[in-house]
């Protein structure tokens, strides 16, 4: 294939390399999130095996939280990961595609929304944790 052939290809194949960098920027912050999520998770582990009855009330309740929210970070990551993987796919196909002069119109058309379907599915459970976390934020406050 010529070169000239090729360049519009490369041109199109853009969007999809970008949409995956800005998902990995996404992964990195949701990992984060999630680290910090798991870290509180241990502390709060260690501080019950002594803690006072009163107190012990409070860290169950705090766990409970981190593990709904580590669960929610868990299916935005998973579908921030699909999103990647769906753009990848959509680069792939518009190559083969272009070598093999296939029609692939319908094909990127579907991949596309299903990569962005995926992409609001995970910023909906982003923001759902950071709601959450907000939530729980409140809840302590009100207790001290």
């Amino acid at each position: 294939m010529p070169l000239n052939e090729l360049i519009p290809v490369l041109q199109t194949a853009i969007g999809p390399v970008i949409l995956i960098s800005g998902i990995g920027a996404l992964l990195l912050s949701m990992n984060h999130r999630l680290g910090r999520i798991i870290d509180r998770s241990r502390n709060l582990v260690d501080l019950r095996r002594t803690a006072s009855e009163k107190r012990l009330l409070r860290i169950e309740l705090q766990l409970g939280i981190l593990w709904r929210r580590a669960r929610i970070l868990q299916k935005a990551i998973t579908l921030a990961v699909t999103t990647a993987l769906l753009a990848v796919t959509i680069v792939i196909v518009l190559f083969i595609g272009t070598l093999l002069v296939l029609p692939i119109s319908v094909v990127i058309v579907i991949l596309f929304s299903a990569c962005l379907a995926c992409l609001a599915a995970s910023l909906s459970f982003y923001l759902k944790d950071i709601n959450l976390s907000l939530r729980a934020l409140a809840h302590e406050l009100d207790q001290e």
